[in-house]
C-alpha cells in the first residue's frame, strides 16, 4: 500500500487538499487520507492520456515495428502521459494492417504507458486540407476498409478521422460511428457538411484549427459545428500551432470538451536534426517540426505533459487543463468508464507533480515507473 499526504489531489475536476491511498487500484483519497509520502504541497493528478500522438523518441506507431512501442510507451510514463493512442498516419492499407497487427500485439513494459486504443488519423482525409499526410496515399471513406483494419488491430481503433464533404463520408459516419468514436478533420467542409457529419455520428474533431477552414463570420465552417454539436475538440497547446490566444478562447468556448493532445512525431524528446513523418522528410529547428524545406508544420515535438504546462502558461485554468489532458480524452474515446479519473476501486494510474507542475513520480496500476 501506498500513502501520499499532503498534496492537492484532483477529484471530479476539481482539486481537494488531502491525499491519495493505493495498491493496483485507489482505495483511499481526499481529505481523510494522511500521513505516508508526503507530497510537499503539491498536486497529485489522474495519468494524462494522450489520444493523439505518431511517435516520439526516433520511433513512429506508422513503421509496424513491434519493438518501437515500449520504447514510445517509456518516454510517454516517465513525463507523466499513462495511456496513449497510437497515431497512424495517411498509408495505403497494407502498411497501415502491419502497424495494426504490431499494436495489436503490444505488451506493455513494466515502466511504460498502456496502449487505450488506436487513432487511424488518415487516409479518409481531404486533398487541399492533407497538411503533412501524403497525398498518394488519401482514400476515399471506405468503410470496409475500415472493417479491415480494425480487424487486423483486433477491436483496437477508438478513433477514425473523415472529411465529411468527401464522396461516401456520410454513409461511412454512419457505420463506423457504431464502433469507434468518429472525427471531423482535415477538411474542407462548411458549416453545413460538418454538422451533416455531426447528424450521422460523429463527435470529435482533429486538431482544432489546424487543417481545417478558419472561424469567419459569414463561414463559419467545421469550428463552429463542433461547437453548436457539442462535439469534443482536440488542440494542440505547443503555442506553434494555435496561439495562447486561441487557446484562453478554446477553453471559454467549449469548456469540459476541450482535449489537449501531444500529436507529436518521432522528433520528440530528440534533439534538432532530419526526421521522416509517413514517407515524407522533416525538419526540426528550435523544436519547430515542419515538412523540409517548407513552412508546413507536420506536428509537434512536445509530450502532453509539456502541452498540459502551456496551457496553464496561457491562462487555462489548471482543473481546466487537467481535465483536459485526463477525463476529456477518456471520454473522447469512450474509455471514461475505466480511465482518465482517480476513483476507489479504479487502477491507480496518477502522476505526482510539484507546485511547478513538474513530474516528480508516476505510477501505472500502482507500480512506480
Amino acid at each position: 500500500m501506498t500513502v501520499i499526504g499532503n498534496v492537492k489531489v484532483f477529484i471530479n475536476g476539481a482539486f481537494v487538499d488531502g491525499g491519495v491511498a493505493f495498491d493496483r487500484t485507489v482505495t483511499a483519497l481526499g481529505r481523510e487520507v494522511s500521513g505516508g509520502l508526503d507530497g510537499e504541497g503539491g498536486y497529485v493528478i489522474p495519468g494524462l492520456i494522450d489520444i493523439h500522438t505518431h511517435a516520439a523518441v526516433g520511433e513512429d506507431a506508422s513503421d509496424g515495428r513491434p519493438e518501437g512501442l515500449p520504447v514510445m510507451a517509456r518516454y510517454y510514463a516517465a513525463g507523466g502521459v499513462t495511456a496513449w493512442c497510437p497515431t497512424t498516419m495517411t498509408l495505403k492499407e497494407p502498411e497501415l494492417t502491419k502497424a495494426m497487427r504490431a499494436i495489436r500485439g503490444y505488451v506493455r513494459p513494466e515502466n511504460g504507458a498502456r496502449v487505450a486504443g488506436i487513432n487511424l488519423e488518415g487516409p479518409f482525409l481531404c486533398y487541399s486540407k492533407r497538411g503533412a499526410q501524403a497525398a498518394e496515399n488519401l482514400h476515399a471513406p471506405d468503410a470496409a476498409m475500415f472493417h479491415r483494419l480494425n480487424e487486423a488491430s483486433g477491436g483496437m481503433i477508438r478513433l477514425v478521422t473523415v472529411a465529411p464533404e468527401e464522396p461516401g463520408a456520410i454513409p461511412f459516419i454512419r457505420e463506423v460511428s457504431k464502433v469507434c468514436a468518429v472525427s471531423v478533420g482535415h477538411t474542407a467542409a462548411s458549416y453545413d457538411q460538418a454538422m451533416a457529419a455531426y447528424e450521422a455520428g460523429a463527435s470529435h474533431a482533429t486538431h482544432l484549427f489546424n487543417a481545417m477552414p478558419s472561424l469567419l463570420h459569414r463561414a463559419p465552417g467545421p469550428i463552429a459545428a463542433a461547437c453548436d454539436a457539442g462535439a469534443s475538440v482536440e488542440l494542440i497547446s505547443d503555442g506553434l500551432h494555435v496561439h495562447p490566444a486561441v487557446v484562453r478562447l478554446t477553453h471559454r468556448l467549449f469548456g469540459d470538451r476541450l482535449v489537449l493532445i501531444s500529436d507529436s512525431l518521432r522528433c520528440a524528446g530528440m534533439p534538432d536534426g532530419d526526421y521522416e513523418l509517413g514517407g515524407q522528410p522533416i525538419t526540426m529547428k528550435d523544436g519547430k517540426a515542419t515538412l523540409t524545406g517548407t513552412d508546413t508544420l507536420a506536428g509537434s515535438s512536445v509530450h502532453l505533459m509539456e502541452a498540459l504546462r502551456r496551457a496553464v502558461s496561457f491562462g487555462v485554468p489548471l482543473e481546466a487543463a487537467v481535465y483536459a489532458a485526463t477525463a476529456a480524452p477518456a471520454r473522447a474515446i469512450r474509455r471514461e468508464g475505466d480511465m482518465g479519473a482517480l476513483a476507489v476501486g479504479r487502477a491507480a494510474d496518477l502522476v505526482w507533480l510539484d507546485r511547478s507542475l513538474n513530474v516528480k513520480a508516476v505510477w501505472i496500476d500502482g507500480r512506480r515507473v
